[in-house]
């Protein structure tokens, strides 16, 4: 199979996310970056759409689903994004990593990295 991987980069989102008391009280900007794996073929072979994945759906998605989160782990919220991303059926592989900036004092940020192939 050749495959193509399609990326959403740098997604700027806000959410309630963290396990301090403070934290919990207002949201805070994640950045999300997510690979996208799947069969070239059929959309290569039609230029259409519908024979690829629509990324801009699935970017959708991922941004109500984040904004209406609430979650302790940034791992715990990378997980849920992969599941919403492997949901279609035409991906083969896909991975997440969410940057939480500013989380750790002297860091640009801390990131959370998760990944899945189909089997």
């Amino acid at each position: 199979m050749k495959t193509v991987e399609i990326t959403i980069k740098n997604l700027l989102l806000r959410t309630i996310i963290g396990f301090n008391e403070w934290e919990r009280k207002k949201q805070q900007d994640v950045i999300i970056n997510a690979t996208i794996e799947f069969d070239r073929k059929p959309a290569v072979d039609t230029d259409s759409v519908i024979e690829s994945v629509n990324y801009k759906t699935i970017a959708k998605r991922i941004i109500e689903e984040v904004e209406n989160s609430n979650f302790n782990l940034l791992e715990k919220l990378a997980d849920h994004i992969l599941n919403i991303i492997m949901d279609n059926e035409k991906v083969v592989a896909a991975t997440v990593e969410i940057d939480k900036p500013h989380s750790v004092r002297f860091s640009e940020s801390v990131s959370a990295k998760v990944s899945a192939t189909r089997q």
